[in-house]
Order: C-alpha cells, then sequence, then structure tokens
C-alpha cells in the first residue's frame, strides 16, 4: 500500500476509534482572537501579493483559504527543501526538510496580511502542536510561516507575541517563522482535494470542520463556493 492510502486508512481508523476530530485534539483557545495590532494597511489599488504558511495536512488549510474573501487562489504544495525531494512520497518521510505547505495569493485591497494570520492561526490549525497536527505526526506537519520580506517577518513575529501575551493558548505557540526560499507545487491530485473529495472520511472529520469554524468565527471574511 503507498504511503498515501496508507495515511488515509490509518487516519481514519484513529479518529474513528477516538471520536474526535482534528479540530478537538490539542489545544483549545481560552480567547476571542484578537485582530493583529501591527498589520499591513489595505491597498487603494487591486494587486496580487503572496503569503505561504503550513499548519499540517495541505489538503485542510488549502480549503480553509479558498473560502477567505480576497484570497485569488491557495495552492498545496511543499517548502523548507530542495526542488529534487519535493515529492509527497519523499516528504511524506520526514527526511526532505519540507513541510506541506500553502501558497496563499491575495489582493491585498481586500485583506491584508494580518487577517490572513489570524485565519492561519485560530481555524487552519493548532500552533501549539510541534511537528504534528491533530493525528498527523512528522516534520513535515510542523507549524511554518514562511515570510518573503522583512514587513511579513515583523507582522508575523509581532501577532505571535501579541497572541502569546493574551494568553490565547494554554501552551506555547511552536510556529517557526522562517526565510522563504522556494514552493513547489504538489501533485495534481493533492490539489482542491477537500472541494473533490468531500465525503473522505479524513476530509470530514478532520478539514470539513475547519471550514465550518471559519464560516461561523469569520462570517465578513467567509465566501462559500
Amino acid at each position: 500500500m503507498s504511503n498515501f492510502l496508507l495515511r488515509l486508512s490509518t487516519l481514519f481508523l484513529i479518529v474513528t476509534l477516538a471520536g474526535v476530530t482534528a479540530c478537538d485534539v490539542g489545544e483549545r483557545p481560552n480567547a476571542v482572537f484578537p485582530s493583529p495590532r501591527i498589520d499591513a494597511p489595505l491597498t487603494t489599488a487591486k494587486t496580487a501579493q503572496t503569503a505561504v504558511v503550513a499548519g499540517g495536512c495541505f489538503w485542510g488549510i488549502q480549503a480553509v483559504f479558498q473560502h477567505v474573501k480576497g484570497v485569488v487562489s491557495a495552492t498545496s504544495g511543499y517548502s523548507g527543501g530542495a526542488a529534487n525531494t519535493a515529492q509527497y512520497e519523499l516528504v511524506s518521510t520526514s527526511e526532505t526538510g519540507h513541510a506541506e505547505s500553502v501558497k496563499i495569493v491575495y489582493d491585498p485591497s481586500q485583506i491584508t496580511y494580518g487577517e490572513l494570520l489570524r485565519v492561519f492561526f485560530s481555524v487552519a490549525h493548532d500552533p501549539t502542536q510541534l511537528n504534528r497536527q491533530g493525528p498527523d505526526t512528522g516534520s513535515q506537519y510542523r507549524s511554518v510561516i514562511f515570510y518573503e520580506n522583512d514587513e511579513q517577518k515583523r507582522i508575523a513575529e509581532m501577532y505571535i507575541a501579541q497572541l502569546e501575551q493574551a494568553q490565547v493558548f494554554s501552551h506555547p505557540i511552536v510556529t517557526q517563522v522562517v526565510p522563504f526560499k522556494a514552493f513547489y507545487p504538489a501533485e495534481a491530485y493533492h490539489q482542491d482535494y477537500a472541494a473533490r473529495h468531500p465525503d473522505n472520511p479524513y476530509i470530514v472529520y478532520n478539514d470539513a470542520p475547519k471550514v465550518a469554524h471559519l464560516r461561523q468565527q469569520f462570517p465578513d471574511l467567509y465566501i462559500g463556493k
């Protein structure tokens, strides 16, 4: 059995036996998520900017951001390692340095970088889990913000500090803030996976609740598809 199929069958067994979803595993926030105190202003002209983040299986991260206002596209892929190892079967060994990542292209006249991070920390994943996310384990599932410039770095670091100061989580945030080097799109069968396979048990138990939480917590940002 391939790693891909083994992952699905194993994780379905885990969530079925445990009776939980990925959103129920790990830390639950103790406070309402604040807006970033330090953020880039909305631009007056429609343009395109990029944010790259990682926080567990890229299916769920991609699904969340595909429903966020101002997001032009969200692509599943790999960041943190070399081009010749940016393949699912290799990344799944946890030995390539890659994290399952999502490249978000967004319109900064509609949504700010800080608002994207607010969604990332609140509904897209649990930033207190080290090298794992729910039932998925390994360094490829680590929480990372790959910043592309000094402004993104400053906003990310200041927002993490803000969340820590507010004690939103009962455990420390372990999200890495590291320079962006390259993004490699994942294989075609990973793209839009949640949208194309809504009845897949992994999606039902782990990723659909994230999109539902986005709609509940951020109705002004949520867009239906």
